[in-house]
């Protein structure tokens, strides 16, 4: 954890400052991945069962979550944490289903009916991640919008426990929200797996659901080959960045870089702000705080990748904040809404003092499952359309191919593509 002066620092410190973790062994981790993945694609379930054993250290009897597995989780957890899975999944409900779109239809010219329908993609795998943490919400966040866009085929993938079961929470947060297909695989494995298919886990058309460096490697990966699977997104180790002024509570401030850094060993957290004193009272506030969370080895690890910049402006502050594009935007300051207009390049923002990222990520009904390692710059968080496919319809009367069919010859003229004008041609010709 370091507190940094951003005018007093050169051109590549600026950069080390703002350099993410996992950017460090980017070749490393790439290369890792791709040989889990050709593995998988060469050996199928062998595959999944010896590198289970390997890098998770479970020696797994099925693949496959059973109804058994199932009944047991659901008697795992109390009736509050049942209705607390439950009230998530309306709130994520309540805020996807409001981006069903409705059929796009229009004549763009006298005779020529242009449209566009949306259908669902035919098979999504869904990965929950359950390494250091098991994560029932993010079985929420991509169920949930899988569910309304009323994908066919419904898989999910996520790291057995050491005692060779599903987290309960996840399997019962996935079978609240639809799924019924549920397997025990983590890791680069199980994306390997969901995008070529085994013997045991279905071939999806697209994968989705954030992870560390090899899984989102693994998804990069997939994505490149014609018989792989699209990915959603680069969702990967969690990030969060904070621009606070002299409004903000260092207390609130603290909590919520805590809130992020406690993900992994190399998650980030960064605070922006033109107030010294609260710098400082920030970093006081985290060494109080850290001091009584449990995760103490993993935020003892994350928080050397932890800064807190002071600048100069707010304005500084987010310029920063759009060049580094963080998944998670904190604007504790005044009249954050009037600093909307000002962010270009960012997965979540959250406005003033009272709306905490856990939220996000919990139950507050726009999808967690954002981008990280700085592609917020061109990707945007999840959401409905990513279940879908667009499809555009054209449909021209004779009329209409008289009245625009003249401009289509012109322009295959120019691009010397006789063959396109000849079909227009020969219908033109048709109707004299």
């Amino acid at each position: 954890m370091r507190m940094l002066d951003w005018k007093f620092l050169s051109a590549e410190q600026r950069r080390e400052a703002l350099m993410r973790p996992v950017q460090r062994d980017a070749a490393g981790v790439m290369a890792a991945a791709q040989g889990i993945i050709e593995r998988v694609r060469r050996e199928g379930d062998a595959a999944l069962h010896a590198l289970t054993q390997q890098l998770d250290g479970v020696r797994p009897q099925g693949l496959q979550v059973s109804p058994q597995e199932f009944s047991t989780a659901e008697s795992q957890l109390s009736i509050e944490q049942h209705a607390a899975i439950e009230r998530a999944i309306f709130t994520v409900h309540r805020f996807h289903e409001a981006q069903i779109a409705q059929p796009l239809r229009i004549e763009t010219a006298p005779g020529v009916l242009c449209e566009r329908i949306s259908v669902p993609i035919r098979a999504v795998g869904l990965y929950v991640p359950a390494g250091s943490a098991p994560l029932p919400s993010t079985a929420i966040m991509l169920a949930v919008p899988a569910a309304i866009a009323g994908c066919p085929v419904r898989i999910l993938c996520t790291p057995p426990q050491r005692g060779g079961s599903a987290d309960p929470a996840v399997l019962v947060a996935a079978q609240k929200a639809g799924i019924t297909q549920v397997f025990k695989v983590g890791g680069a494995q199980a994306i390997g797996a969901m995008a070529y298919g085994t013997e045991t886990i279905p071939k999806c058309d697209k994968i989705f659901g954030p992870g560390n460096a090899w899984v989102t490697a693994a998804k990069m990966l997939v994505a490149q080959h014609a018989d792989g699977a699209a990915a959603d997104l680069p969702a990967g180790v969690s990030e969060v960045m904070v621009i606070a002024d002299a409004s903000a509570r260092a207390d609130f401030v603290a909590a919520d870089l805590l809130a992020q850094a406690e993900h992994s060993p190399d998650a980030q957290a960064i605070l922006l702000t033109a107030q010294t004193a609260l710098a400082e009272a920030v970093m006081g506030e985290l060494k109080r705080q850290s001091a009584h969370l449990s995760r103490s080895q993993i935020l003892s690890a994350s928080m050397n990748y932890m800064r807190l910049i002071v600048v100069d402006t707010l304005q500084t502050a987010f310029d920063i904040a759009n060049e580094y594009a963080p998944e998670h935007l904190l604007l504790q300051i005044s009249d954050p809404r009037s600093w909307l207009p000002r962010i270009v390049a960012a997965g979540a923002v959250f406005l003033g003092n009272w709306s905490p990222e856990s939220m996000g990520d919990y139950c507050s009904g726009p999808n967690h499952t954002l981008p990280t390692y700085g592609y917020a710059r061109c990707y945007s968080g999840l959401s409905l359309e990513d279940f879908q496919k667009r499809i555009s319809i054209q449909e021209l009367t004779p009329a209409g191919l008289r009245e625009l069919g003249p401009t289509a010859q012109i322009l295959a003229d120019l691009e010397g593509l006789d063959a396109h004008a000849a079909a227009v041609t020969i219908r033109l010709a048709a109707l004299q």
